[in-house]
């Protein structure tokens, strides 16, 4: 399944340092029934890799030198859209929906698509793939002695 909403808002309660049942309570979850849902979403792959990705992306921000923006959602400032959807593909803290939809229109713009062919050729073509299927077959090859 996809990380939802719900399920983000946990993974971030959790990492805030918010207990189970109170972080399953952030994220909206009934009070009555919080313990089943935080044991679910401990449990569940997109949370774990959602946080996972905030742990890294945390430690890889303290080893490096603090960022010039104060907001690390807001992509600094680029002139060409091929290097804005590079900057927020290789972003480790972006949504990983995000980063899937931004490689894809990089792509467009680095990846050539093969050309349309004419009608001709298209003809051609088609001519090819029936071969001889009516016509006369070439004759069968003769062993040289």
């Amino acid at each position: 399944m996809a990380l939802t909403e719900q399920k983000r808002r946990y993974a971030a309660a959790r990492l805030s340092g918010l207990s189970k049942k109170a972080a399953a309570i952030e994220a909206g979850c009934p009070e009555k029934t919080a313990a089943q849902a935080a044991s679910r979403y401990e449990k569940d792959p997109d949370v774990q890799a959602a946080m996972g990705r905030q742990v890294a992306a945390e430690s890889k921000r303290t080893q490096e030198a603090p960022p010039a923006d104060p907001d690390p959602y807001i992509p600094g400032q680029v002139d060409d859209p091929v290097a804005f959807f590079r900057q927020v593909t290789n972003d480790l803290e972006a949504d990983p929906k995000l980063r899937l939809d931004a490689a894809k229109a990089w792509a467009q713009f680095t990846v050539a698509k093969p050309g349309e062919k004419g009608k001709k050729e298209e003809q051609a073509d088609a001519a090819k793939k029936a071969g001889n299927k009516f016509g006369s077959t070439p004759p069968p090859l003769r062993a040289v002695k």
